[in-house]
C-alpha cells in the first residue's frame, strides 16, 4: 500500500499569497502562515495549530470556517463572509469590528442586536 503524503512537504507559508485559489475544504494543519495574504475562496475551510498572524484576508469567503488554536494576532480582515462561523475561546483584546452585518450574531448566547439596544437605553 503506497504511503498517502501531504499535499505541501513544507508547513513554513510565511508571507505567501493565495490570490484567486478555490480553496473549499482546505485542511491547514500546523502551518505556519504568519504574513500571508489570501485572496481566496476557503468556504468550509479548517484551520488547526495554525500561525496566521499579521495575515491579511482581503475580499475572501470564510462561510462555515474552521478555526482551532490558532494566533490571529494583527490579522486583516476586510469585504469578508463570515456567516456560520463559530469562534470560541477568543482573545479579542483591542480588536475593532466596523461597518459589520450582525443579524442573529451572539456573544454568550445573547443577540448582538439586543446588546446594542440595552447599551442605547
Amino acid at each position: 500500500m503506497t504511503e498517502k503524503k501531504p499535499p505541501f512537504p513544507d508547513t513554513d507559508f510565511k508571507g505567501h499569497e493565495f490570490a484567486g485559489a478555490d480553496m473549499r475544504g482546505a485542511n491547514f494543519k500546523g502551518v505556519d502562515l504568519s504574513n500571508a495574504s489570501f485572496w481566496a475562496v476557503l468556504q468550509d475551510a479548517r484551520f488547526t495549530d495554525c500561525n496566521l498572524a499579521s495575515c491579511v484576508f482581503d475580499d475572501v469567503n470564510l462561510a462555515g470556517s474552521h478555526f482551532e488554536n490558532v494566533n490571529l494576532s494583527g490579522a486583516k480582515f476586510n469585504n469578508m463572509n463570515l456567516s456560520g462561523v463559530s469562534l470560541s475561546n477568543l482573545n479579542l483584546s483591542h480588536s475593532e469590528i466596523r461597518d459589520a452585518n450582525l443579524e442573529g450574531m451572539k456573544i454568550n448566547g445573547v443577540l448582538v442586536t439586543d446588546l446594542f439596544a440595552a447599551y442605547e437605553k
